[in-house]
């Protein structure tokens, strides 16, 4: 999910991986690991991608999908 959101955020602003891993501060690696949908990635650092279009990750409280 995240990797396809990240996808079509990138696609719709039209912005290259590269040019998404400049304005994020990230490896250019860390963006294609995001969009192929690596399971295993720092919060933070997906936080400083999603910043660049007004999002972030949040923790979500189990409880409230009861």
């Amino acid at each position: 999910m995240l990797a396809k959101y990240l996808k079509n955020k990138r696609k719709i602003n039209n912005i290259t991986q590269e040019e998404l891993a400049i304005s994020a501060g990230v490896g250019l690696r860390f963006i294609r690991d995001i969009e192929q949908g690596k399971k295993t990635l720092r919060m933070d650092k997906v936080n400083q991608v999603l910043k660049v279009f007004g999002a972030e990750l949040t923790p979500m409280d189990n409880r409230s999908l009861q």
